[in-house]
């Protein structure tokens, strides 16, 4: 007689408690990434830390002298619309790997995500009302909440095809929204009403410059945390202007993510290089032309001129960010190249305490409250100013990294996201 031999233990196995990634598990290659990420957001955002927003919107100043001229040049070539884009990359690897992470252990992701967003937004309202305008991290949480709906997505092109939808619709619209106005000015009444609502939009945001430069220049800390939250009425509206962009490299990070690219770099080194190339092949020329453009043009005044330097920016920005992304990673691999780099990813391990401390660095650089430098540096000196601040970050992560396994506020991030205390010292 024969006997039926045991069957084998099928139940499930119990989940494991969520937990933040240990050093161990981390990929230094996008560490370094974060890092080299950080730079580039600092060189953007100092124009607008040393000058009211609405100077960014209104026509460039002619007395503006050469070697500014051709600092902000220089920004508007070399960084605008290329690193937010690679931080929004950033952020949407980050979500997938979380999500096979927290798949894997069988736990629950969605509740620990959820938590993660919520103090996010926290840390960026905090960031935007009573530190700096400029915040990102508000549209990145935001945003967050609406990746979450592609987490059941199967395949991984999906995410591809809806990253494209929401880079190219905006821009499409764009186009559309120019070809109206143009039209318009065909027709002399309307015409006439076009310009003069152009004009007494730029009057009124010269007339809003003038008053937050003295405020900033002169006003208390509660008067300038006044004209914060009077900023940011007017540059959360263009900030909601990014959202599809934002969203747009969340996904192709995901997707990314969800292909597991980055767990096996060197068997993807011909895809990092078709990015370098193509990239840079796409990106160089875009940029240009945007640069040149966008240094003769009002922002507030929307044509055909202005519709296609956005255009330029948004083609630009997103290819000439993968091609850094590409350029990166292939050099962080490479002798010589391997150790200098290596030298970022501290910066980027603590990437969101960096992010704060840049922003407190220099808005007690800028505001009465601290030197009151506000509307006396120029682009030129900006690029020293963020190049000196960069440097002095990147000794002070490393020290700190190696006494802690976390950065003070991604200390807090992971605590609160947990609902334990993480443990500190190292």
């Amino acid at each position: 007689m024969t006997q039926t031999p045991p069957m084998p233990d099928v139940s499930p196995m119990p989940a494991t408690p969520a937990r933040p990634v240990p050093q161990t598990e981390r990929i230094t290659t996008i560490d370094i990434l974060r890092g080299f990420a950080l730079f580039g957001i600092l060189t953007v955002n100092m124009y607008l830390f040393s000058n009211p927003f609405q100077d960014y919107l209104l026509p460039l100043d002619p007395n503006m002298p050469w070697y500014d001229r051709v600092g902000l040049w220089l920004v508007h070539f070399l960084t605008e619309g290329k690193f937010y884009t690679l931080f929004s990359f950033l952020f949407g690897l980050g979500f997938a790997l979380q999500l096979q992470r927290a798949r894997a252990r069988g736990g629950r992701f969605w509740t620990v995500y959820l938590r993660r967003l919520l103090v996010l937004l926290g840390f960026g309202l905090v960031h935007a009302f009573f530190i700096w305008i400029g915040d990102i991290l508000v549209l990145y949480a935001l945003l967050g909440f609406v990746l979450l709906l592609f987490s059941k997505v199967k395949r991984p092109r999906t995410l591809l095809i809806w990253a494209g939808i929401f880079l190219v619709i905006p821009q499409l619209l764009s186009l559309a929204l120019a070809a109206l106005i143009e039209f318009g000015r065909t027709v002399p009444e309307a015409a006439a009403q076009i310009e003069a609502t152009f004009v007494a939009q730029e009057a009124m945001f010269a007339q809003e410059a003038e008053r937050a430069r003295e405020v900033y220049q002169t006003g208390s800390f509660l008067e300038i945390t006044a004209q914060r939250a009077r900023d940011l009425q007017t540059i959360w509206l263009g900030t909601l202007t990014m959202a599809p962009t934002v969203l747009g490299m969340f996904l192709i990070g995901a997707y990314v993510g969800k292909r597991e690219i980055f767990a096996d770099l060197e068997a993807h080194t011909a895809l990092f290089r078709r990015l370098v190339i193509w990239g840079f092949l796409i990106g160089i020329p875009a940029n240009l032309y945007y640069a040149f453009a966008i240094m003769q043009a009002s922002r507030t005044i929307f044509g055909w001129d202005l519709a296609f330097a956005n255009l330029a920016l948004a083609i630009g920005g997103v290819a000439q960010s993968l091609a850094y992304l590409g350029s990166i990673t292939l050099l962080s691999r490479r002798d010589p190249w391997q150790r200098p780099l290596s030298a970022l990813a501290p910066v980027g391990q603590m990437g969101l305490t960096n992010y704060l401390l840049q922003s407190i660095i220099a808005t007690l650089i800028f505001y009465s409250y601290g030197l009151g430098f506000f509307g006396q540096v120029g682009p030129a000196a900006g690029w020293l100013i963020a190049i000196a601040i960069y440097a002095t970050q990147i000794p002070l992560s490393h020290w700190w990294m190696r006494r802690f396994r976390y950065g003070p506020a991604e200390w807090l991030w992971r605590t609160l996201t947990y609902l334990r205390l993480q443990p500190m010292r190292r």
